[in-house]
């Protein structure tokens, strides 16, 4: 199947955070997956209305109506990450969030995009209390996307999802590779030519660090990262406060060059 107008929604991750930087602009999986789609269809349009920071029903308030507007045959749903990593999240009613978003776009005859979420304790071992969550909420997602027909881009089982070269220093958000894998993944899910698993091969092993200097790794980054990420929680302020979505209206696309 050929996509002539494909949106998609959610936060800092299909913004594109961790593949560019603010001055340069951000690229990410969704863009990438935008390219894909140009090579079976040249008359493509892309927007993407995703902004940082934002919370599954924040989302579905923000960013629905918007999407539904455009008119979209193709939309992708990332959600849910940012209410599983604070204090209080229920995999229930965020799975229900993103079910309803699914749920919208299906409503319209759009094929839907859904995503798993990958094993955080081996991404990030001191967020590994998060895991029971993000097993909760995948299980839920792949039901809610079988109910509505939805493509599950299902990453959790595969090693290579947790590898740390897919992801930035920050560990919340994929590297450069770690998009491309992603986007990759989603084209073969929705089973666009040139498509396969090669996304899901293993890189060559690295040699593990010792456990002092994961320890090390480990402190360094919960003061760099974890540390103002939680600040921002109790201050109630978020990194996507007075941010707009990147791309708001279809644009064609320009693979580069």
């Amino acid at each position: 199947m050929s996509y002539l107008r494909f949106v998609a929604v959610g936060d800092s991750q299909t913004e594109g955070l961790g593949d560019g930087d603010e001055v340069s602009g951000y690229r990410g999986w969704a863009d990438r997956l935008a390219d894909h789609l140009a090579v079976c269809s040249p008359d493509v349009h892309y927007a993407n209305l995703a902004v940082r920071g934002r919370l599954a029903a924040q989302i579905r308030a923000q960013q629905v109506a918007p999407a539904l507007a455009l008119k979209p045959d193709l939309v992708s749903v990332m959600a849910g990450m940012n209410d599983m990593t604070r204090p209080g999240g229920d995999p229930a009613v965020v799975a229900g969030e993103v079910e309803e978003m699914i749920r919208a776009f299906t409503g319209v005859g759009a094929t839907v995009l859904t995503f798993t979420f990958p094993n955080i304790a081996e991404i990030a071992p001191m967020a590994r209390r998060f895991l029971p969550r993000i097993l909760d909420f995948n299980d839920r997602l792949r039901h809610a996307s079988r109910r509505h027909g939805a493509v599950v881009v299902d990453t959790f089982p595969y090693p290579v999802s947790t590898d740390a070269r897919l992801w930035s220093r920050d560990r919340l958000h994929a590297a450069p590779l770690g998009h491309e894998r992603i986007a990759a993944a989603a084209a073969h899910a929705l089973g666009l030519p040139g498509s396969d698993l090669t996304w899901a091969g293993e890189l060559p092993p690295l040699r593990r660090p010792n456990a002092l200097l994961r320890t090390g790794a480990e402190v360094r980054w919960a003061a760099a990262f974890l540390g103002p990420w939680a600040l921002r929680r109790i201050r109630g302020r978020s990194t996507g406060d007075g941010r707009t979505a990147k791309r708001p209206a279809l644009l064609p696309v320009i693979p580069p060059g």
